[in-house]
């Protein structure tokens, strides 16, 4: 399984700054000496992006000339660093988009931004990886069914308002009910836990979901695998444990590949302290991708 990151491009951020840059190296190095193929994500053209986004806001962000206001919404001080992140997130998700097409299954250590909206960026989220390559499938002739299953502890808010009334494509958000975004959007399902949410109760409800997403029976899937609902997360507000991560993850990676799926595995948030508890979740969800075989 070929794995993409963007971690090379450094985002220059103040000291004190709550996202934790630092997982994506630590990430993509404990997956390297596990033996895994990792190249770099391709930039995304800013005409791929603004097929999904608004191109002006597309054009301002990458000429630096957001108001100041939208930058603070998204979190992040203005940088060329940053812009060629984004745009190697956003290309790291189109790269695994197209792997997953071919072998069933594609894999970025970077995306999951499922707070862009379509002209504006929010939660350290500056343009929707998903959307973007949903978008570039259909101005290439294909238009798939897409499912977007969304495990972030956050509502994927952008995601859900792309795609609310788009019959090819159905969300789900399994997040925190009392937790960031405070104005949630709709997504095709929602199902919003409450604080200290455990293990049990998670995959309950996870179970009772998933069922609607292999019903919809899409014909690609994207897996947006989030740590934060670990118990160590300092935002997360859930109570989930390394072994109920596991199960979700296999409960998803496990159906998509049952029913030949093509899944495409993003990373979202985690923000545990120590970082290291985040890393070791996240490198779990790609081993446990890594020993199921998938059928193009």
């Amino acid at each position: 399984m070929k794995i993409y990151y963007c971690d090379h491009h450094e985002i220059p951020l103040p000291a004190g700054h709550k996202f934790p840059l630092g997982k994506y190296r630590l990430l993509r190095e404990k997956l390297s000496a596990d033996g895994f193929r990792l190249e770099p994500a391709p930039l995304a053209t800013p005409e791929t992006v603004s097929l999904a986004h608004d191109p002006d806001y597309v054009r301002d962000f990458i000429n630096g000339r957001l108001d100041p206001k939208a930058m603070r919404r998204i979190g992040f001080p203005w940088s060329q660093g940053l812009v060629r992140r984004t745009l190697a997130s956003a290309g790291g998700t189109l790269a695994a988009m197209r792997d997953a097409l071919e072998t069933g299954i594609g894999a970025t250590l970077s995306g999951g931004t499922h707070h862009a909206f379509r002209s504006e960026g929010s939660g350290f989220c500056v343009f929707n990886d998903v959307a973007i390559a949903i978008h570039s499938l259909r101005a290439r002739g294909r238009n798939p069914c897409v499912a977007v299953i969304d495990l972030d502890v956050h509502q994927g808010d952008g995601t859900a308002h792309f795609f609310e009334n788009d019959p090819r494509v159905l969300t789900l958000s399994l997040h925190g009910a009392n937790n960031f975004p405070f104005r949630k959007q709709r997504s095709s399902i929602d199902v919003e836990l409450p604080d200290k949410t455990g293990d049990e109760e998670y995959l309950r409800a996870l179970d009772s979901a998933l069922p609607r997403v292999w019903d919809f029976a899409p014909d690609l899937a994207f897996y947006l695998s989030g740590v934060d609902a670990l118990e160590s997360d300092v935002l997360g507000r859930l109570s989930l444990t390394y072994a109920g991560l596991e199960a979700r993850d296999i409960r998803v990676i496990e159906g998509a590949r049952k029913r030949l799926i093509p899944l495409v595995i993003t990373l979202g948030g985690g923000y545990s302290n120590p970082i290291e508890r985040t890393v070791e979740a996240h490198a779990h969800t790609f081993r446990l991708a890594a020993k199921l075989e998938f059928v193009p």
